[in-house]
């Protein structure tokens, strides 16, 4: 029986998954409808599906955090902070969405916790973690026992420099655990040892509201699967099961996150270090930028209206998948999205009771994609799809040609605009890079994307309905470890031990992975004294000295002039400060081979339809597995595979590179 290692990412609509053979490398992939009700039962259809194999691993990514946050479903969470500061959270930061413009119009929205669920407790501590005036044992035993006479069973923690000494918080947790014992408690010193205490407050907050949902989540899939399991993390790690449950905030953009590894490993490998990902499903489209193969990071994340400072792999996400909503504005004008139909009703055209028209539903009308998905696995009803159309093309006042081309435009400039957002802000030019496209909707805008944008080419990996589930095997476990140090002149001894204290967390931490010899990265955020927002920078390893200290100064100058276009390093006016001290803990994984030749050849079958594209063309359509190494597709055309499919426009053409990949480019 062949040993083999599974990566399931369960999205919106479609949970995908893919074994790969560990002698081999031969890659076997299928997919299944996501069940939002409860995922589990999609993740267990879909490995069922591979049939009898031998597990050495699984990795998940896995969306029920990032649910539980976009659909605002929080409840029963209440916060405990220094006394004085129970407004943290309603102050906020005096930052309005959309520029100071907009700060007439803008309702500030609720909070986290509403400020009749924030209780302080006395006792303070200074920026550098000296007690200023003692903890309060009687009025921390007061607040936990007020919590637990009103069911609040989830709780975070948030002093007032915790950063810097975390006993206060540490107390409280054993107070909270002798007169609350039921309630799940996260503490901001264990979350997110960084000041800035609003996002501290706000991500422990996050940490604490999903927790309950993660425990129970991975409980029910742990007891049903039977064997142990990792889990995708937002930084481009993973962690096994029983340790993510202790930090789950890491998890909640864990399924996007792969998506962008797999994707960048998958066209590094095909000699495109640096590119754009795009990652089109049912619900939604993320966007990453991958840079000589590693993707962008940030700690200025966010999941909805929750800000994240935890590191995670730097995704714009759009509303704009396959299932996206078509609508009518009150002004009269065509929208899509964010609304989508997901995978329960669904499209029209799945028959499934959804009354909406989708961008699916348009492509179906302009028969852009088969009359099925999933190999026959789900028909596609092209007269719900036509009616729906027509429908909305009468409200509009538009042919249902027009109107269905004009929802697909619509979704492709919703795309194109998060591409921009994500390259532009990094000081990027989009033209520089070629887009890989994947996930079951993500080549389906590719031509158009190329021209709204002008890239340079577009890559579409093999089976990309599944790259997402492929990239969660090509993940290290990795946890990171932060310290705020703010000064102007580093204490280098100082450093060394913060840096040593945190690496020693880290090697703790992956030696109950199994892993006893641990890679250490550091890096270090630097500022120009005065600016409120900090850069990051990789550090060296090794002693701590003043030649440490200038290759770091270094690298910050050229960081900041490369973002923002210009840098202070000869103007001593300008000195440079030291935020955070940071280390990330590696414990490297074998990744799959990627191999040449990916499909198991067909026979080419002649086979053609009427495809909408300016206008109505006899295409030809073309199953992928078909075409060899160096083949050229030139369009108009339709290539079809299991998960997804390629129109390519006319004027376009598509070749196929030794790895099975297409390029699709302008003629």
């Amino acid at each position: 029986m062949r040993s083999v290692r599974i990566g399931v990412d369960t999205g919106g609509t479609f949970t995908d998954v893919v074994a790969v053979d560990e002698q081999t490398g031969e890659i076997v992939t299928t997919k299944t409808p996501s069940t939002p009700a409860n995922p589990a039962d999609g993740f267990l259809t879909g490995v069922g599906k591979l049939g009898e194999l031998d597990v050495a691993s699984i990795v998940h990514g896995t969306t029920v955090a990032t649910n539980l946050l976009l659909e605002d479903r929080i409840t029963n969470l209440g916060l405990i902070t220094t006394e004085g500061f129970e407004y943290l959270l309603e102050i906020g930061r005096q930052s309005v969405p959309d520029g100071y413009g907009n700060s007439y119009f803008w309702v500030k929205p609720p909070r986290i916790v509403p400020v009749h669920l924030v209780k302080t407790v006395g006792g303070r501590l200074d920026h550098r973690g000296a007690e200023v005036r003692p903890f309060s044992e009687e009025q921390a035993a007061e607040v936990a026992r007020w919590f637990r006479s009103r069911g609040v069973t989830a709780i975070g923690v948030c002093f007032l420099h915790s950063y810097a000494n975390p006993d206060h918080e540490r107390r409280m947790r054993e107070v909270l655990a002798r007169e609350h014992p039921e309630a799940v408690v996260s503490l901001s010193s264990d979350v997110l040892r960084e000041y800035r205490e609003y996002e501290r407050a706000v991500t422990t907050l996050v940490d604490a509201a999903v927790k309950p949902g993660m425990r129970a989540y991975i409980a029910n899939l742990s007891s049903r699967l039977g064997k142990p399991f990792s889990v995708m993390k937002s930084n481009g790690g993973v962690l096994s099961a029983r340790e993510v449950v202790h930090q789950p905030v890491t998890t909640v953009l864990s399924g996007p996150a792969a998506g962008a590894l797999g994707a960048g490993l998958i066209a590094a490998n095909a000699g495109h270090p640096s590119v754009i990902t795009l990652d089109g499903g049912g619900t939604s489209t993320d966007v990453a930028v991958v840079i000589d193969g590693e993707p962008s990071v940030t700690t200025e994340g966010a999941v909805g209206r929750y800000p994240c400072k935890i590191p995670m792999i730097d995704i714009v996400t759009v509303g704009a998948g396959g299932g996206s909503i078509a609508w009518i504005s009150p002004e009269g004008t065509l929208k899509v999205g964010p609304r989508s139909a997901g995978a329960d009703p669904g499209p029209l055209c799945y028959r499934r009771g959804g009354t909406e028209v989708t961008v699916t539903d348009a492509h179906v009308y302009l028969r852009r994609i088969p009359p099925h998905l999933l190999g026959g696995e789900i028909p596609l009803d092209y007269d719900a799809a036509r009616m729906g159309i027509e429908a909305l093309a009468g409200k509009l006042g538009l042919t249902p040609q027009r109107t269905a081309t004009g929802i697909l435009e619509i979704s492709a400039f919703n795309q194109s605009n998060a591409i921009r957002q994500l390259t532009v802000k990094r000081g990027l030019d989009v033209r520089d890079f070629p887009l890989v496209t994947f996930g079951g909707s993500g080549p389906l805008l590719a031509c158009r994307l190329i021209d709204i944008l002008g890239l340079p080419a577009v890559i579409v990996p093999p089976e990309p309905g599944n790259v997402s589930a492929f990239g969660l095997l090509t993940v290290d476990v990795k946890n990171d470890y932060v310290r705020t140090c703010v000064t102007r002149d580093l204490d280098l001894a100082g450093a060394a031990k913060i840096f040593g204290e945190l690496e020693g967390e880290a090697a703790e931490a992956l030696d109950r992975e199994g892993f006893d010899e641990p890679v250490h990265v550091r890096s270090a955020d630097l500022r120009y004294y005065g600016q409120a927002y900090e850069v990051r920078v990789p550090a060296p390893a090794g002693p701590l000295d003043e030649e440490w200290r200038a290759q770091v100064v270094g690298r910050f100058h050229d960081a900041h002039e490369k973002l923002y276009g210009y840098a202070y390093r000869d103007d001593g006016r300008h000195g440079v400060e030291w935020v955070n001290l940071r280390v990330s803990g590696i414990g490297p994984i074998t990744r799959p081979v990627i191999r040449r030749d990916p499909y198991q050849r067909i026979e080419p079958v002649e086979a053609s339809r009427s495809v909408h594209f300016e206008e109505a063309h006899d295409t030809p359509v073309l199953q992928r597995a078909a075409l060899e190494a160096g083949a050229v597709v030139e369009g108009p055309a339709v290539i079809e595979e299991y998960g997804s499919t390629i129109p390519i426009h006319p004027g376009f053409s598509a070749k196929v590179d030794e790895y099975g990949n297409l390029e699709v480019r302008r003629d």
